[in-house]
């Protein structure tokens, strides 16, 4: 059974087209393989109900020689096709006798026979601006609301019509008139759409509307860049209470701070100044920053114009974090005391390393190779190697090395990315590994292909003695693995409570199953888990198929640094990477000399190695799962 439509007919009866496959999968369809005969029609009947339609299903009809009157009966028709057929008849005719009738009608009915008097009426030509007005007053909300649509659709709508919208938006009691405006208004020009805005902001119960919150800010987004910040701060935040109301101080303001600096333009940044500057007490300017801080990741603030600059200090330069982006003295010394600090909280910690090390603050260095040497924690250690990736400094490598062996997965991998991101640091990695100080066993795949990418001679002497030839698995490497896989899968059964553990520990880094895990990688929960197959095959040859969204990117820079990971995030200043360590690498663009895919995963072969043949039954016994595992 491949049902492919369902239509409801004349007759009230429900008509499913099945088109009646084994399968169905594009390749037998692009072949031909597919059989036209055994196709399929079915129809339900509810044979009471079927007693009451008219006219009855065994009798033919012809609706197009009805009178324009009979066809309006029509719209209080029980089956839906039947009225719609009347609406389009209606349509066709643009009989102008029939407009009238529709609005002395419409005006005495509410619920689904009011709403077909309204499209009626549209169709037929009868929905003018004074029609429009008129309805926007109607009794019954889904008449407002479609009024309101078929107002607006065209994206255009007079000023009347407009200003009739703004003032019925001040008091309109009901939220689904309320979403509907505040989509058309996504489709006016600033000086319709801005009045009827500014009246949707003052629902504070929307805020907590599924909905509403987000289609209120869509309806200002569209608006920027078609008119100026001076016009949206006028008309939408001229009084300070309005910036104190729900739907701006959890949604707008900071979303609209953000907007203007993702932008990054000059013109865009001084707006951000305007608007911080507008801001009328210190709860909103932190909303502003923080929309600022996020937009502004990875980037320096010396190119920021000076308003923009004085904006900021003026409103007392923000959070520490931002402080210290700025390179402001007290700023960056009260940083390198909390980086320093154990007891500090972790968060602020890696937010301080990341920003030093995306900024390139010289006076990091020290410290971080201090936390290098001392640190403990695992995630403050990883953090601390991706920003010394920004540092061009010989003797870095000497202190990664000395604890390279002794470091937990998640800093042990981006130590490596570390190490391999520079030729002379992959020099350094090389001759540890060819002196015994490190295991070569310990060094991903991923990583020596990164060191290949130096097109360094000596590099590549290295790593064929130490290696021989890199390359991808061969299809009878990739055969014999699953075929020990399936082997020892089907010798017994596992425990999907112990296999739970064993993907936290091996998968769940980077992939999420049952919403728990990492988002390096893909989400694993909608994967056709029950195709055991498939998914030997990813795991065993992850490059094979390599999903949209993931694809591995390889940059290298114009100082000779070479990354790779999933394109997390770019605009028209930077590239964020994020590699299989879960860190983010930004590089700005002006710095990037080549950035292309490649055709390999990042996600490395041979993941399953480690594990024997019970913790494999446990760990495929979680992952083909259908429902969490929670006891």
């Amino acid at each position: 059974f491949r049902p492919v439509d369902i239509k409801t007919g004349p007759d009230g009866d429900v008509y499913i087209a099945d088109m009646y496959e084994q399968r169905i999968d594009h390749s037998s369809h692009y072949a031909g393989r597919v059989d036209k005969t055994t196709g399929r029609i079915y129809k339900l009947t509810d044979t009471a109900e079927r007693k009451s339609v008219s006219p009855p299903s065994h009798v033919p009809f012809d609706y197009a020689k009805l009178s324009t009157a009979d066809l309006i009966k029509l719209l209080d028709h029980p089956s839906k096709w039947h009225r719609q057929t009347a609406i389009r008849l209606l349509g066709d005719r643009r009989d102008a006798s029939a407009i009238a009738s529709l609005e002395t009608e419409l005006a005495a009915v509410t619920g689904q026979s009011a709403l077909e008097r309204l499209w009626a009426l549209n169709a037929c030509g009868g929905f003018n601006d004074a029609a429009a007005i008129k309805q926007l007053r109607h009794p019954d909300p889904f008449v407002r609301a479609w009024t309101v649509r078929l107002s607006c659709d065209q994206g255009a709508v007079s000023s009347e019509v407009a200003a009739a919208i703004a003032d019925v938006a001040s008091n309109e009691p009901y939220i689904d008139v309320r979403k509907q405006m505040a989509c058309s208004a996504r489709r006016l020009p600033p000086e319709l759409a801005l009045p009827i805005i500014r009246e949707l902001l003052h629902f504070d119960e929307d805020a907590a509307d599924i909905h509403q919150p987000l289609l209120v800010w869509w309806a200002i987004e569209s608006q920027v860049g078609r008119t100026t910040v001076d016009e949206i701060v006028k008309q939408l935040l001229s009084e300070p209470a309005t910036w104190e109301r729900p739907l701006v101080a959890q949604y707008v303001a900071e979303r609209l701070m953000k907007r203007y600096a993702l932008a990054g333009t000059r013109s865009d940044l001084l707006s951000a100044a305007k608007l911080l500057n507008a801001a009328p007490g210190k709860d909103s300017v932190d909303r502003l920053l923080r929309g600022f801080e996020e937009a502004f990741q990875g980037r320096s603030l010396a190119g920021i114009p000076e308003a923009l600059v004085t904006s900021i200090s003026k409103s007392g330069g923000g959070s520490l974090t931002l402080r210290f982006r700025q390179g402001q003295p007290d700023a960056v010394a009260e940083a390198m005391k909390t980086i320093r600090d154990t007891a500090a909280s972790r968060d602020i910690r890696r937010q301080l390393i990341e920003v030093g090390g995306q900024t390139h603050q010289p006076e990091l260095l020290p410290v971080l190779q201090e936390v290098l040497k001392l640190e403990q924690d695992s995630a403050i250690l990883a953090s601390t190697l991706a920003a010394l990736q920004n540092y061009n400094a010989a003797n870095v490598a000497v202190d990664v090395l000395s604890r390279f062996n002794g470091l937990a997965e998640e800093p042990q991998l981006a130590a490596e990315a570390m190490l391999v991101s520079r030729t002379v640091w992959s020099k350094q990695l090389l001759a540890a590994v060819d002196a015994g100080e490190i295991d070569k066993d310990k060094v991903t795949t991923s990583a020596i292909r990164k060191m290949l990418m130096h097109n360094d001679d000596s590099i590549k002497a290295s790593v064929e003695k130490l290696w021989g030839e890199i390359g991808g698995l061969s299809a009878a490497q990739v055969q014999s693995e699953i075929a020990r896989l399936k082997t020892a899968l089907s010798a017994g059964t596992g425990n999907p409570k112990t296999g739970k553990l064993l993907f936290t520990n091996n998968c769940g880094r980077c992939h999420q199953l049952f919403e728990e895990g990492g988002r390096i990688g893909p989400d694993l929960t909608p994967f056709a888990r029950d195709n055991l197959e498939r998914m030997l095959t990813s795991v065993v040859n992850p490059s094979l198929e390599i999903r949209e969204g993931f694809e591995n990117y390889v940059v290298v820079t114009v100082d000779g640094r070479v990354f790779n990971g999933f394109l997390a995030d770019k605009d028209n200043q930077i590239v964020m990477l994020r590699g299989v360590d879960g860190q983010n690498v930004i590089v700005n663009k002006d710095d990037i000399e080549d950035m292309k895919v490649i055709p390999q995963s990042v996600m490395p072969e041979g993941a399953l190695k480690t594990l024997n043949d019970q913790q494999l039954r446990d760990l495929f016994a979680y992952l083909r799962a259908t429902q969490p595992v929670n006891y």
